[in-house]
């Protein structure tokens, strides 16, 4: 569905994207996982076919979006970063107008357009102006209108910045259904659990070139360990205790509020940590995720 080989993009002299590969299959949900910078919103911009490549292969259901980019246009759907809904019109009409901006007759768009409000929950908001709607309801809306054209590929840049954990969740919900359906989804996230939660693979970028790739299970088994303890002391006191434990754990990060121990049982290793006379404001055990994979390949936080 997407294929980049050594895809480049420069803003002048900044290289936002440094030679990536990308394959992304039929039916699958693939995600570029990186924090603000990473040339995530860039490499979408050019599978959407609205920013031309710089250098390298890219080609989008088969063509080239640099002398295809109608016919790509007209079979992706693409749910931008920003709501850019109108507000001077009805829920409906957002989506009604953006149909015919595709050519679709009246009558197959007012019946997609039913078909989408009741997709994502909107029915009972279609005559509603969209300023009254909440922020997890704008989403929704972005996402209902993404759809109108019935795409193939539906790409989402940070699909659920911004919204409440129920929010995130329904949005998620609607997601699941699509790919059920057989759409594929590409989005940029840097939110690691809608990351584990969403794709089938992914990968983790940072300043412009791939450092991972796999499914969320393979990268966190192959740069992680099981479990991680989390240690609070006081207030710049971690680094000073990172040396009196770095033996009880296959690896140790310093965080400015917290120590991190890379171990197979958290729960061993916190018991360790007290026999020592060590005794942590907090703990916690928990298990590892995509954070703790980027932090091991970059040594920064996905929310830097």
């Amino acid at each position: 569905m997407i294929y980049a080989s050594g895809l480049r993009k420069s803003f002048g002299s900044f290289e936002a994207v440094r030679g990536i590969d990308v394959d992304v299959r039929r039916g699958e949900a693939f995600g570029f996982l990186g924090p603000n910078g990473a040339g995530k919103s860039s490499t979408m911009r050019m599978v959407a076919a609205v920013s031309p490549v710089t250098d390298g292969t890219l080609r989008i259901l088969g063509m080239d979006p640099a002398t295809d980019g109608p016919q790509i246009r007209a079979r992706i759907g693409v749910c931008p970063q920003e709501d850019t809904l109108d507000t001077e019109i009805t829920v409906r009409d957002n989506l009604f107008v953006y149909g015919r901006y595709f050519g679709l007759p009246r009558k197959e768009v007012k019946e997609r357009v039913d078909e989408l409000l009741e997709f994502v929950q909107l029915t009972e908001k279609a005559n509603a102006s969209v300023e009254d709607l909440s922020g997890g309801m704008k989403r929704r809306l972005t996402i209902a209108r993404s759809l109108i054209n019935r795409p193939e590929v539906l790409l989402l840049d940070e699909p659920t910045t911004g919204l409440d954990p129920q929010a995130r969740h329904v949005v998620w919900d609607r997601l699941f259904r699509l790919k059920q359906q057989g759409v594929t989804l590409v989005l940029t996230t840097h939110y690691m659990d809608e990351a584990e939660q969403l794709t089938d693979r992914l990968v983790v970028m940072d300043k412009g070139v791939i450092v991972a790739e796999g499914s969320p299970a393979a990268l966190i088994a192959e740069h992680s360990t099981r479990e991680v303890a989390e240690l609070r002391f006081g207030v710049g006191e971690n680094e000073q205790h990172a040396g009196k434990v770095e033996d009880l754990a296959d690896r140790v990060e310093i965080l400015p509020d917290r120590l991190l121990l890379y171990t197979s049982d958290g729960e061993e290793t916190i018991a360790k940590v007290h026999e020592r006379g060590l005794q942590p404001a907090a703990t916690l055990v928990r298990r590892s995720t995509l954070e703790d994979v980027f932090l091991r390949l970059t040594g920064r936080t996905l929310v830097d």
